[in-house]
């Protein structure tokens, strides 16, 4: 199985995806083998500009670095991109070995346009909306999607409490996507909120803090995967 199918076969199934922001970088490759040990396959990669969003995160370098421990466990390299100009960085990415890249599109005026020019690089091709856009601005780029990121905090920091109002926003992205396409949410989500956002049709779940901000990371990620997994009714990895 090359890269692509394995990436498509994973977002075809309910996942928790660890996010690096709120790991220890300078035990990064530890922290991350620490989680896909106990389970994880989608490892999410937040990158931000400095513009889009205030802070400056990281580039293709960290994701070059990660790339080959990932996929020799078997998997994929998320990357969302909180930048602006998302079209100048795909190939970047793509060449450092991600999977699956989303952006938002609030900053992609020719969305259309990016989401093309990801999938012809060979990677999943996904939309991003904060929780002030309406659902219905990625409408027409829906049919084109792999998947759709649904942000549940304004993006730019980890940390930050779950918006309630996103249940119901989670609710009409997944009557809006084609039923290949996955949908995934990010910000908030922990133990108590995941049969929340799962129940709501999000089957791809972004948890940061929650997992690498806690004593036990490891513990911390199956016990996620267990609440998000039981709410849509799958077995617990």
């Amino acid at each position: 199985m090359n890269q692509s199918e394995r990436a498509r076969e994973l977002f075809a199934t309910t996942q928790i995806l660890p996010s690096i922001l709120s790991a220890d970088f300078a035990r990064l490759g530890e922290q991350v083998a620490t989680v896909m040990d106990a389970g994880a396959r989608v490892i999410h990669v937040d990158v931000m500009d400095g513009r889009f969003v205030p802070p400056i995160t990281i580039g293709p370098l960290i994701v070059e670095a990660l790339a080959e421990q990932v996929h020799d466990a078997g998997g994929v390299l998320d990357v969302h991109l909180m930048i602006e100009n998302p079209e100048r960085q795909i190939e970047p990415f793509a060449a450092a070995g991600a999977d699956a890249i989303s952006f938002h599109i609030e900053a992609a005026p020719h969305a259309h346009r990016v989401a093309g020019q990801i999938r012809e690089a060979g990677l999943l091709a996904g939309v991003t909306f904060n929780p002030g856009t309406p659902v219905d601005a990625i409408s027409g780029v829906a049919p084109q999607l792999d998947f759709a990121l649904c942000m549940s905090v304004n993006p730019g920091w980890g940390g930050q409490k779950f918006i309630p109002e996103s249940v119901e926003r989670l609710r009409r992205v997944r009557e809006m996507l084609p039923e290949r396409a996955a949908l995934e949410v990010d910000g908030g989500v922990d133990q108590n909120t995941a049969s929340h956002v799962a129940g709501a049709g999000a089957n791809l779940l972004v948890a940061g803090s929650a997992i690498f901000g806690q004593a036990d990371p490891a513990a911390a990620y199956q016990a996620i995967a267990a609440a998000g997994q039981a709410a849509r009714g799958v077995e617990t990895r």
